[in-house]
């Protein structure tokens, strides 16, 4: 089983780790370095909030995103601090838990194509919806180069992941994707508490769902009412709707 999770804005001010060095999925380094090197440059324009989605309040995540090359670094499990990740809590798992977290759940990033939980990375700003230059929309650059590494990766995929970053990897007809109403209506700030709950609750039990219909199974099991559709056509996921009301 995979779990599959988007970053989040949120993050950690700063890391006590070396610079960053090697990561996980290390045939991504080159184009690691080149969203890198684009980002930096990308930063130092005049018209960088524009470039990178950013209101002016944020013009000091640009002085942030100059110096990461040499920035000190934290894992990933303990930079983001999103309501997702507040309710998924890595820090307070147990031991098992844990271990199953660093097998099984992968961080999708606009800068690194996608992280592990135990690698160690500065805190940055940088969006998977972002146009950056030269390389164009950063989930489009990403596909290709995360379909050749995540395809052979065996096992149901557990999609959590908000839109924005759905587009960098498409798993198929093996994945399940989350999606949370209260009401009939999609509440974000719910439906990221609910998927940091129902990832938490995946880690903590053990299970290793072989099937969608496995899987619905576990997260009724969690109180909430659930609904599983097929896939409409061919290499779509199956969708797993849950109520929160």
């Amino acid at each position: 089983m995979l779990i599959l999770l988007p970053p989040s804005e949120g993050k950690a001010l700063e890391g006590n780790g070396p610079p960053v060095g090697e990561l996980s999925f290390p045939t991504l380094d080159k184009p690691r370095r080149r969203v890198l090197t684009a980002l930096i440059k990308a930063s130092k324009r005049r018209d960088a909030l524009d470039v990178l989605g950013l209101t002016p309040g944020l013009a000091g995540e640009l002085v942030r995103n100059q110096a990461l090359r040499t920035a000190a670094t934290l894992p990933a499990a303990d930079l983001y601090t999103g309501v997702l990740y507040d309710n998924l809590s890595l820090g307070t798992l147990d031991d098992d838990a844990r271990r199953r977290a660093e097998e099984s759940v992968l961080i999708f990033s606009g800068l690194w194509g996608v992280l592990k939980i135990t690698d160690q990375v500065p805190p940055y700003r940088l969006s998977m919806g972002v146009n950056l230059p030269p390389l164009g929309g950063l989930a489009t650059f990403w596909r290709p180069l995360l379909s050749k590494q995540l395809d052979r990766v065996p096992g149901l995929v557990v999609d959590l992941r908000s839109a924005t970053y759905t587009g960098a990897w498409q798993p198929g007809d093996r994945s399940v994707a989350v999606r949370v109403f209260r009401d009939g209506k999609v509440v974000s700030h719910m439906a990221k508490a609910t998927r940091g709950e129902i990832a938490r609750a995946l880690l903590e039990s053990g299970a290793d769902p072989a099937t969608p219909a496995e899987l619905a199974k576990i997260v009724d099991a969690l109180g909430h009412s659930c609904r599983l559709t097929e896939p409409a056509r061919a290499a779509r996921p199956w969708t797993l709707d849950v109520d929160t009301a």
